[in-house]
C-alpha cells in the first residue's frame, strides 16, 4: 500500500485521501505504512473499515485498492468518476480469494501472475484491466515468489491502468467465470462490507 501511493504520487496523480489500518499488522506497535506515509504527505487518513459513499472525497475519480482486505461497496464506487480498480496477486479468475499466493504455492502452479480488475459486486470477479504472468519456482515460498514477482508487478500493473486512464483508455475485458476457482481463506476474518448493495451468491461472502 505504502510503494503504490508513493508510486502513484510520483507518477502525477493526486491522491485526495487514503484509509488503510491505524497500526501494522507484523508490528504491532507501529503506525501502519500506508497511514505513516499519508501522514507524512499531509494526505487526509480514514481508518480501515470506514470508508463507504459519504466519506469518499467528492472530486475522486478513481478509487485506488492496492492492497486491501476491504470490500468497497457499490455505492461507494459509484461516487468515484470512472470507477474502482484493485490489485489481486493471480491470473484472474484462477485463485480468487484472500490468500491467492498461499494457493498457488500449494497446488504447485508453475505460472503465477498478477491481475488489476474493475471491482464490482463480487468478490475479485470484476472486469480485467491489465494482467501480467510469471514463473513460479519450484523453492517459491509465498515470501519470495511476492517479494521477487508479484510485489513489483502490482506496481507496474497500477501504474499502466492509472496512465491509461489518464488517456482516456479505459480497459475492462470480462473474466472467465467457467475457468475461476475460488479457495478459502487460511486464518483471515470474513471481509467487511459497509455500505454493498447486492451480496451475490455465497461465494462472495468471504475470502
Amino acid at each position: 500500500g505504502a510503494a503504490a501511493f508513493e508510486a502513484i504520487r510520483g507518477a502525477g496523480h493526486e491522491i485526495l485521501g487514503v484509509s488503510a489500518p491505524l497500526w501494522s499488522e507484523s508490528e504491532p506497535d507501529r503506525p501502519d505504512r500506508l497511514r505513516a506515509a499519508a501522514d507524512l504527505a499531509h494526505v487526509p487518513f480514514l481508518p480501515a473499515g470506514m470508508l463507504c459513499a459519504d466519506r469518499l472525497p467528492a472530486a475522486t475519480d478513481v478509487i485506488v485498492s492496492a492492497h486491501s482486505h476491504d470490500f468497497i461497496g457499490r455505492a461507494t464506487r459509484l461516487r468515484a468518476k470512472i470507477g474502482a480498480i484493485g490489485y489481486h496477486p493471480s491470473l484472474l479468475p484462477r485463485h480468487r480469494g484472500r490468500d491467492a499466493i498461499r494457493w498457488t504455492i500449494r497446488l504447485r502452479d508453475p505460472v503465477a501472475g498478477g491481475t488489476v480488475y474493475w471491482l464490482s459486486d463480487n468478490v475479485d470477479a470484476g472486469d480485467i484491466a491489465a494482467q501480467e504472468w510469471c514463473w513460479a519456482r519450484p523453492d517459491d515460498t509465498v515470501d519470495t515468489l511476492w517479494r521477487r514477482e508479484l510485489f513489483p508487478m502490482g506496481l507496474r500493473l497500477i501504474a499502466q491502468v492509472l496512465a491509461d486512464l489518464a488517456r482516456g483508455i479505459r480497459v475492462a475485458i470480462p473474466q472467465e467465470n467457467d475457468a475461476a476457482t475460488w479457495e478459502p481463506s487460511w486464518s483471515r476474518p470474513p471481509l467487511r462490507r459497509p455500505d454493498l448493495l447486492l451480496l451475490g451468491d455465497g461465494r462472495s461472502a468471504e475470502a
